[in-house]
Parts: structure tokens; sequence; C-alpha cells
């Protein structure tokens, strides 16, 4: 089905089977990213999506809107590690399993998490790297296996329920190429250069949808039903969309950010891209990039 903003754009209602293009997951909260052929998707998301996180002194969730050079911290997983890497440091190799860590309160917005804290060693590596945030230290932690992290329930329809780790506030951001190509022919429009995904840090990519269709769908699901996912609040963009995810640089302050929020594709303040959502079905289930899936509009569409 076609959206209201597709419609007012020009754009053909006759579109291509959807399909997985990317599949990323952000094992640090506002560290590098990883892209994946295929992933397990779990009742917070992807697996190993955003199970770490860095945190000042107080315990505060700290991220690329603070600090943009975190975007140059690279990520990766070993069987049996987390490897942070970055070019003024030696690589630091976190274990997955746990083993004797202490227990911590943290923060992410408003919400209180049970975390685990990863130690000196953890801390020495990131202030090597990234200094300190006004003052204060920088300490990496996991989240806790046994705490349970609510997704807030006003945007969930009735008797529904899902919780996260340490994103935002949902388990996954899934995206259109669509939707990015239309913000790209707004910035070369005016005279700026394109933008790619990564500025937006989705953890799903499709493409067959006219631009912003998304915004438009209640499910999406695989094909073969697999997995069906509930597509619950629109992402409402900030500060990082504007940091180069490889130079941790703002080369064009304000943008994309400024184009989106010209765009007013909600009708509502602010700038607005991809959609938030939760797991309906599907726990355990893989996911692949070229999968075939089945977007369902919402009624209201």
């Amino acid at each position: 089905m076609p959206s209201r903003l597709g419609q007012a754009l020009g754009v053909s209602s006759k579109e291509p089977p959807v399909r997985i293009t990317q599949l990323n997951i952000y094992p640090v909260k506002s560290l590098g990213g990883i892209s994946l052929d295929e992933a397990r998707l779990t009742a917070e998301g992807l697996a190993h999506d955003r199970r770490w996180m860095v945190v000042d002194d107080v315990g505060r969730f700290v991220t690329q809107r603070q600090l943009p050079a975190m975007a140059r911290i690279r990520v990766g997983l070993e069987p049996d590690a987390l490897v942070l890497t970055h070019p003024g440091a030696s690589p630091l190799r976190v274990p997955l399993e746990a083993g004797e860590l202490s227990r911590r309160s943290v923060y992410v917005w408003e919400d209180r998490c049970d975390a685990l804290d990863e130690g000196a060693e953890a801390r020495e590596w990131l202030g090597a790297v990234l200094g300190d945030l006004r003052g204060s230290g920088l300490g990496l932690v996991r989240f806790a296996p046994d705490h349970h992290r609510p997704v807030e329930p006003h945007y969930l329809a009735p008797g529904e329920r899902a919780h996260t780790g340490f994103a935002d506030g949902y388990p996954l951001l899934v995206v259109s190429e669509g939707s990015l190509a239309e913000v790209n022919r707004r910035l070369v429009a005016k005279g700026l250069a394109p933008v790619p995904m990564s500025r937006f840090r989705p953890n799903i990519v499709i493409e067959g949808a006219e631009p912003f269709a998304e915004d438009g769908w209640d499910t999406l699901a695989a094909a073969d039903g697999a997995w069906r996912l509930g597509l619950r609040k629109p992402c409402q963009r900030c500060k990082v969309t504007t940091v180069d995810q490889q130079s941790g640089e703002i080369s064009v302050p304000g943008e994309p950010l400024r184009t989106l929020v010209e765009m007013n594709t909600r009708l509502a303040p602010g700038g607005y891209f991809g959609q938030n959502a939760i797991v309906l079905a599907g726990e355990g289930a893989r996911l692949a990039v070229g999968d075939a899936l089945v977007a369902n509009p919402a009624a209201s569409s």
C-alpha cells in the first residue's frame, strides 16, 4: 500500500517484492556496527545488539550525541569475545562469558537498568581513546542477563508486551532503501552530498517499498511465516545522523537532520526516519539478507 508521503511525491504504487538488503547489529550502544548476512531473532531484537553500553561515572549512558568520536571505535565479535579496536590503542577483548562481574545500576534516558561492570581495563581503554566526558570517566557495562527492560506501553497494541536491551527504547529499527533515496534526492537538490544508510544505524533495511511506506505498516513478516514484527513508533532522529560513522566527524553541521525536519514526514515537529519495531513472533528464527517479506498496512493507512 502506498504511503501518504509517497503519494504526495508522485511515486508509483506498484512495488516490487519487499526483501531484506541489510542486517546490522551494534553490540556496544553508539559504537561501530557490524553488518551481517544472517542474524538470529531474540525477544530483544537481533542477537548481540546493544548488549553493552558506555556509561559515565554515575551510570548515565554516553553516546555519539555527546562524543561523536565514539563512531571511530570498531566492534567485532569472535566466538568467545567482544573486540573493540581503535587506531590509537591495542584492541580490547571482552569475554562473552560474563564471569564474576560487579553489578551496578545504569540509566538509558529515564530507565534504570541492572548491568554488569566490565572493569578497570575497559575503563582505562575507553579513557585512552575517548578521554573523559566533562570531567567524568567512562566505563563499559553489559546488560544483566536476568534483567528485563519493558518497552513503553502506550505505543503498543492492547495486550502487547515487549522488552529491549540498551537500545534507546525498542528492540529493532526498520528502514527502507526508498526512504533513504528520497532523503538523498532532497540533499542533492540542496547542493549537498548524499549520505549512506549507516548514518541512521538501522537493524533491518529493506528494498521494494516506496519512500516512507514503512510509516504506514502495522507488521512486517517473513514470507514463510517464520517471524513477525510489529512496527509501533516512528523514529525521531537526533544529532547522531550528522556524524560520519567512519571518521566520527561532522562535516556538514545539521545535515541530514535539517532536511528530515523540512520534509516533515510525520506532519509533526522534528525529523523522522524509520520505524521502531517489536518482536511479535518467531524468537529463535533466522533472518537473512535476500529474504522475502510481507508488509501489512496499519488499519488507518
